[in-house]
């Protein structure tokens, strides 16, 4: 799992309608927001990455950019690998790719690496729960699926393989290959691995958010006939 995609969407087509937008909106932000620190939590606890900024970290590093500009750049071109696959993005989608990047390195500029063990066992907790609520108050609001979400999904009907089994080879895809660049695999990537799924379940449907639609008026039934 990855970048707020770690649960599918279950409205795939966005929409806009509703008095409920403004908060929708909000919500969006500040979830993609609290994801990309979550993230960097993470990174800081220098324990295990979650599987995808296992790859963002081994490309920032040979390339000697920051980790959210590879963010950045790597939501960029997996949402290029959409148009033969013809997912359809939302606003939520391009967001996705530049809200976290931008929040990730603010907050790696603010949280130094600690040293001693249980600061960084705390750090990782820490994020692995940040990023549960976070992910859920993203994908609460409808406003589109991450990037990488949207390849999957992509992948899973050209294919008619599996959710799981698309969903495993690609994420064993870019672990394989950010750790072969340098990234850090660990007992933080197992732990997210196991724990995001079950916590984000327990709490999206708290902050699920659908558009709030007026009410219609009941279509009087036609008179009998005769």
């Amino acid at each position: 799992m990855g970048h707020a995609d770690g649960v599918l969407q279950t409205r795939p087509v966005p929409s806009f309608r509703g008095r409920r937008l403004p908060r929708r909106l909000t919500q969006l932000y500040a979830g993609l927001a609290l994801y990309g620190a979550s993230m960097a939590l993470i990174i800081r606890s220098a324990l295990g990455n979650m599987p995808w900024d296992v790859l963002h970290q081994g490309l920032a590093g040979r390339m000697d950019w920051s980790i959210g500009a590879v963010s950045i750049l790597v939501g960029a071109v997996v949402l290029l690998a959409w148009i033969p696959l013809r997912q359809r993005p939302g606003l939520g989608t391009v967001s996705n790719v530049v809200v976290i990047g931008l929040a990730v390195d603010a907050t790696l500029a603010v949280v130094p690496a600690p040293s001693a063990l249980p600061l960084r066992v705390g750090l990782l907790l820490a994020g692995v729960l940040l990023n549960a609520v976070a992910t859920a108050a993203y994908i609460g609001v409808h406003l589109g699926p991450g990037p990488r979400d949207g390849l999957m999904t992509g992948l899973v009907r050209r294919t008619g393989g599996s959710v799981r089994l698309v969903r495993t080879s690609i994420e064993v895809a870019v672990v394989v290959t950010g750790w072969l660049l340098g990234g850090v695999l660990g007992l933080g990537t197992v732990l997210y691995a196991l724990a995001i799924g079950p916590l984000v379940q327990v709490l999206l449907p708290r902050l699920s958010l659908t558009p709030a639609t007026r009410p219609t008026r009941p279509v009087a039934a036609p008179p009998p006939p005769g």
